[in-house]
């Protein structure tokens, strides 16, 4: 049974390319610094977690997230700061792990490491890696990270870079072992990596009915039991936007949406977006676009359908301008997150 008290409530962001309310289109660095204010004010209104997404192509401005929330990190308290999601396949996880243990340092112990495969594949070129490596680069790799997040002597070897013996990576952390997570798709053999690895997983729901996924959380929970590991809690990740009536949320977001998806449609080969699919995702799947009376008991649907631990809303998407997202994360946390608490204590 969940327990309502101890589910978790966070925000996610790509740092989307987004325009002002004049339309004007704004640059990377404005985009950032729009970031680090909501990253605040999420702080200020209470909620757990903060993540930001590593992309290396021009609709979105972040490329270095763990910089971000060194920043966010100095103007927060309480909220934890992680990624959503480090392209570990492209990445280093001994620099990875010096520069979260650095953000650890700063932010008092607030950092998290989300390692995945990322939605794109712009950083293979980008630094020299061949798709052809793909599973065995995020193998490897991963499997590094969890051992250098032990912070004692390491002994590794592999193909994807020089071996390490006794080899002890600095800085240390404070507070013992950082969080981690694992970000997940749905594949079957993410989850029995990620529970192989006594890892939580970040289950990436972003269409369709939440409860399809459940039979992937227990495959999960199962393979936990399995490697003889204790339980360890599911992430859900989804898109939506909060505002105070329905189709205030539907006029906002629809625009933006067409966009973002119009362009990666064309480069993935999907169909134009509609919006009649478009308002059957926003009102039956996984993305939760409306009001906090609609969305309240879509969210708290999910989270008793994969038995989450944790719900973070994706609450950028496409060029929505910074203050309608600002206004969004304030509905998200005082009156969505109540509502749902609600409904799962009920």
């Amino acid at each position: 049974m969940l327990d309502s008290a101890k589910i978790s409530f966070g925000l996610d962001t790509f740092g989307d390319m987004t325009v002002d309310d004049a339309g004007k289109p704004e640059s990377a660095a404005e985009v950032i610094r729009h970031i680090v204010d909501q990253a605040v004010l999420a702080d200020s209104l209470g909620l757990n977690n903060f993540n930001i997404g590593e992309h290396h192509r021009d609709d979105f401005s972040v490329s270095a997230p763990d910089v971000v929330l060194a920043g966010i990190a100095t103007r927060t308290k309480k909220i934890i700061l992680g990624t959503g999601v480090t392209v570990l396949s492209s990445d280093d996880p001994v620099r990875v792990y010096q520069r979260f243990a650095t953000l650890d340092a700063l932010s008092h112990g607030r950092a998290e490491i989300t390692a995945g495969r990322g939605s794109f594949t712009e950083s293979f070129p980008l630094f020299g890696y061949e798709l052809s490596d793909y599973n065995v680069l995020f193998e490897e790799k991963v499997e590094l990270l969890v051992q250098l997040l032990s912070e004692g002597s390491i002994t590794w070897s592999g193909t994807t870079r020089a071996p390490l013996t006794n080899q002890q990576v600095y800085p240390k952390t404070e507070g013992g072992p950082m969080r981690m997570r694992i970000g997940v798709g749905g594949t079957p053999e993410s989850a029995i990596r990620a529970a192989r690895l006594g890892v939580p997983m970040a289950l990436a729901i972003i269409g369709g009915d939440p409860a399809r996924f459940a039979p992937f959380a227990q495959l999960y929970r199962d393979s936990l039991q399995h490697f003889g590991r204790a339980q360890l809690p599911i992430s859900i990740h989804s898109p939506g936007y909060i505002a105070q009536s329905e189709d205030e949320a539907y006029e906002d977001l629809w625009p933006s949406y067409q966009v973002m998806f119009g362009r990666i449609g064309r480069e993935r080969g999907w169909g134009k977006p509609s919006l009649d699919q478009f308002i059957a995702e926003a009102t039956q799947g996984s993305m939760y676009a409306g009001s906090p009376a609609k969305i309240a008991p879509r969210i708290a649907y999910a989270i008793k359908a994969i038995g989450a631990a944790r719900f973070d809303l994706k609450y950028a998407n496409g060029t929505m301008p910074h203050s309608k997202l600002l206004k969004s994360i304030e509905l998200y946390a005082t009156e969505v997150v109540p509502r749902v608490q609600k409904l799962l204590a009920s």
